[in-house]
């Protein structure tokens, strides 16, 4: 379920790196979140959970779904500001500080061999994405703390009552986002886009509603140490994608981090 979701996260920042060449950051965000929202309450509607709909105004699931909304949009403005090297070394952290959470907060024990795998890996993403030390500012904190947001919005889901069902996580997860965009987009001001824009966002948003579900479904199952390095797969997927898409090709120094990656 990680693997599937980072694999449905990177294929949504491909497109939505296309169409935001002629959009508004946030009004792209917006729309996109407006397309994942109708998307999964459809689902939502056609399993029949939608009638269990009053457990998304449960705390846990609200305090959630605020935590995404919120490291969403510091990992984008720390994005504008900071070489997309830095932000992305500073994302894949993420797994570490979920580790030390579910460590401290939640009594999981975490051996020896499970430690060298997250710090090896999150070596492999530093050789990978190489960030440049000129290229860290007060931004580089913004960023750092968008990530600590995520690694609470993981653990915060172990918390949530398994009789609530993922599917209306998910949707208060698009909700809250969307929103929060929103309100952003209004501020930042709208440009006109055309068919192909749309068609973008509109096959981003089922990547993202996909990538939203999967990582609550990896979360609610296994131990988080586990579960957590595989998160470095997107770095995997991003690779290919670069490779295919704009042609571009990972260095010697990268090629030993994707090794100690897969490793």
């Amino acid at each position: 379920c990680m693997c599937g979701a980072m694999a449905c996260f990177v294929i949504n920042d491909a497109l939505v790196k296309y169409a935001s060449q002629t959009m508004p950051t946030s009004q792209l965000i917006f729309l996109r979140g407006v397309m994942a929202t109708l998307l999964v309450l459809g689902v939502t509607c056609g399993t029949g959970a939608i009638r269990r709909w009053t457990v998304v105004l449960q705390p846990l699931v609200v305090v959630r779904a605020l935590l995404d909304a919120v490291a969403t949009m510091l990992y984008l403005v720390s994005l504008f500001h900071l070489p997309i090297g830095n932000a992305t070394a500073i994302n894949l952290a993420a797994p570490i500080a979920m580790t030390v959470f579910a460590a401290l907060f939640m009594a999981e024990r975490v051996g020896v061999s499970r430690w060298l795998a997250i710090l090896g890996g999150f070596i492999g993403v530093v050789l990978i994405i190489q960030p440049s030390a000129d290229g860290f500012n007060v931004y580089a904190l913004v960023c750092l703390l968008g990530t600590l947001f995520h690694a609470a919005r993981d653990l915060l889901t172990r918390r949530i009552p398994v009789q609530v069902p993922s599917l209306l996580i998910t949707l208060a997860t698009a909700v809250a986002v969307t929103i929060l965009s929103g309100g952003l987009s209004a501020v930042e001001g709208w440009q006109p886009f055309g068919r192909l824009e749309f068609g973008l966002l509109a096959l981003a948003s089922g990547f993202l509603a996909g990538g939203y579900h999967l990582i609550i479904m990896s979360m609610r199952s296994g131990e988080i140490s586990l579960v957590a390095p595989f998160r470095y797969s997107a770095l995997l997927f991003a690779i290919v994608i670069g490779f295919v898409v704009w042609g571009e090709f990972p260095n010697a120094l990268a090629w030993f981090g994707i090794v100690l990656l897969i490793g």
